[in-house]
């Protein structure tokens, strides 16, 4: 059969080569592609069709910024949010102090918001009670607000040594690390002049 194949005309010769389906396979290897182009593998070559078809999980969401509720340095977050959702919240790139990057806590912000764990009421427990019961946001204000009052007025001191001080040292206030200026000034103007504490600190001194 071979000897009777090698008198046949050109055009009569069985076609040597590899089929288009073969082809169209070994296009979209990645192996063959680097083979084929002599490349490390590290580029174009490396990626399938999957990979081509890839969108970063913020692909369509829109971005607003924001600083990272934590410590007190004050790093910039982008928070990706999409049909009303948090999508994502990563470094930002712009901002001067962390250049789009930020540490493990700050990382997982979005936790924060999205965690099932995450405690959405208010849970008090009674002096020596033994379990936690919910109630609810405005009474707890409440409670708040007249604790403070009365422990306000129950170590207020108007003089000492014949010097009038107007102060009680038994409440403190300690504010966060996110808290801007004018805020701080409105905390030390209600909590200092209003109320008389002079305990008042930030948690970015500490």
């Amino acid at each position: 059969m071979h000897s009777a194949t090698r008198f046949l005309p050109k055009a009569s010769q069985p076609k040597a080569g590899v089929s288009p389906m073969i082809k169209q396979l070994l296009s979209k290897w990645p192996v063959y592609q680097q083979i084929k182009n002599s490349s490390n593998g590290n580029g174009a070559e490396s990626w399938s069709d999957r990979t081509r078809s890839l969108q970063p999980k913020t692909a369509g969401a829109k971005v607003a910024r924001s600083i990272c509720p934590y410590c007190a340095v004050g790093c910039g977050q982008m928070i990706y949010h999409k049909d009303g959702k948090l999508v994502s919240i990563e470094g930002d790139p712009q901002s001067p102090i962390s250049r789009g990057h930020l540490c493990p806590k700050g990382a997982n912000t979005l936790q924060l918001h999205v965690n099932p764990s995450r405690m959405t009421k208010v849970k008090y427990r009674r002096p020596y009670g033994t379990k936690w019961e919910t109630i609810s946001l405005e009474k707890a204000m409440d409670m708040i607000a007249d604790r403070l009052w009365d422990s306000r007025n129950e170590t207020f001191v108007e003089s000492k040594e014949g010097d009038a001080v107007m102060h009680t040292k038994k409440v403190a206030h300690l504010g966060g690390a996110t808290l801007d200026n004018e805020e701080n000034y409105l905390i030390k103007k209600l909590f200092g002049g209003g109320l008389g504490m002079v305990c008042v600190s930030n948690q970015a001194r500490i």
